[in-house]
């Protein structure tokens, strides 16, 4: 039985203000630190950013697999609230003090202890770093030239379809699913896989290497823009620096009349010296390694990155895209397994969901990012338009 600490805090400058969130995961005895988390939120109030920080530091617990959770926060409410000592009766706070609930219920045990702000340190370093973080993505906004307005569709293509693209339109901007108990308007992120190279058809492990797309990933690459310009109602495209990711995110902007914007961080796992190499290959070659790889996220291909690393810089992506683009439909051209990291995010789930979901070439996955935390996950590789 693993047991940890969990130190989280929220902040808000204004209160209502800019605000954020940091929270830290030690060992049993509050010697080494296991995890840390932070995000910048937007505007919201000083108790959504508290539950924000406590939520983060339950789902880092989860996933580093902790069975006893001890609960330390500078927040008399929220552990007050969530002890049950004190009643929840403001209505932006129900589903987060809820959620967290939810999330608590699967360790074994999970305890609430309030502490002097000068015992929480380091989870407050970690909220203020991310409220500065919000201010310096605003100042880059504000710096960056407005974008140009998106090219119209030809007469014809219009005609072909507009009936379709009101359907859709309003399917992409329909509230959030009810059951959730999710506030406001979701950041909605159109996961796209980009299509096929002859590394996918061998099956070979394509990371950083850069294979154009065949020409049946050229025509699946066509049939995924096609369907998208149906959808409307998309204010970016963002993609994975590798050309085939490009080139696919390319032909959904051709269709959208939308600038293609690339996205260092979602690049496709650097699988070092398995890069080429078929799966039996590279067990072959690495057969101890690569049997603990397929179940340690912490575990690096030789010479190159690993899982974990993989979510840290998708986990800065998302955050970057729901600041940026809040509330709106986002294209995100990817690989497997920064577009399996963004859903793992979206469903508050382990690593275990890298190794066992499939993802076809130039599918449709749809993840959704709430204003107050909330996500959920609308579609898993969808490939019907092909």
């Amino acid at each position: 039985m693993r047991e940890v600490v969990v130190e989280a805090d929220g902040g808000s400058r204004g209160n209502p203000g800019p605000a954020g969130y940091g929270a830290v995961v030690f060992d049993a005895d509050r010697v080494g630190v296991l995890a840390e988390r932070r995000e910048a939120l937007g505007v919201t109030t000083n108790n959504v950013a508290e539950y924000r920080g406590l939520i983060a530091g339950l789902e880092a617990a989860a996933e580093l697999g902790a069975r006893v959770v001890s609960v330390r926060m500078d927040s008399k409410l929220v552990v007050e609230q969530m002890s049950g000592r004190w009643k929840i009766k403001h209505p932006a706070l129900i589903p987060l003090a809820d959620r967290a609930r939810r999330l608590a219920a699967d360790f074994d045990r999970v305890s609430y202890r309030w502490i002097p702000r000068a015992e929480n340190s380091h989870a407050d370093r970690l909220a203020n770093e991310a409220m500065d973080d919000g201010k310096l993505v605003e100042e880059i906004h504000a710096a960056e030239p407005a974008p140009a307005p998106a090219r119209p569709a030809p007469a014809a293509e219009v005609a072909d379809t507009a009936a379709d693209s009101r359907s859709a339109s309003a399917r992409l901007s329909g509230p959030g699913p009810g059951w959730t108990g999710a506030v406001g308007r979701p950041t909605r992120l159109l996961l796209l896989r980009h299509g096929q190279t002859e590394l996918s058809v061998q099956r070979r492990y394509s990371g950083r290497g850069n294979p154009p797309l065949t020409a049946v990933g050229r025509e699946q690459a066509a049939g995924a823009a096609k369907m998208l310009a149906a959808k409307g109602d998309i204010s970016a495209i963002v993609t994975s620096p590798l050309g085939r990711a490009r080139e696919t995110a390319e032909a959904a902007g051709a269709a959208l009349g939308i600038e293609v914007r690339v996205v260092e961080g979602l690049t496709e796992t650097d699988f070092g010296e398995w890069e080429g190499l078929t799966f039996g290959e590279a067990a072959d070659r690495d057969p101890d390694l690569h049997a603990r790889w397929l179940g340690d996220p912490s575990l690096p291909a030789p010479g190159g990155e690993s899982f974990d690393e993989v979510r840290e810089r998708v986990e800065a992506v998302r955050r970057d895209l729901v600041t940026r683009y809040s509330g709106a439909n986002i294209v995100v051209v990817s690989h497997v397994t920064p577009i399996k990291t963004l859903l793992q995010l979206a469903l508050g789930v382990g690593p275990s969901l890298l190794y066992r979901l499939h993802l076809d070439l130039a599918s449709l996955s749809l993840a959704e990012f709430y204003p107050d935390g909330g996500s959920s996950v609308r579609l898993v590789n969808d490939t019907s338009y092909l």
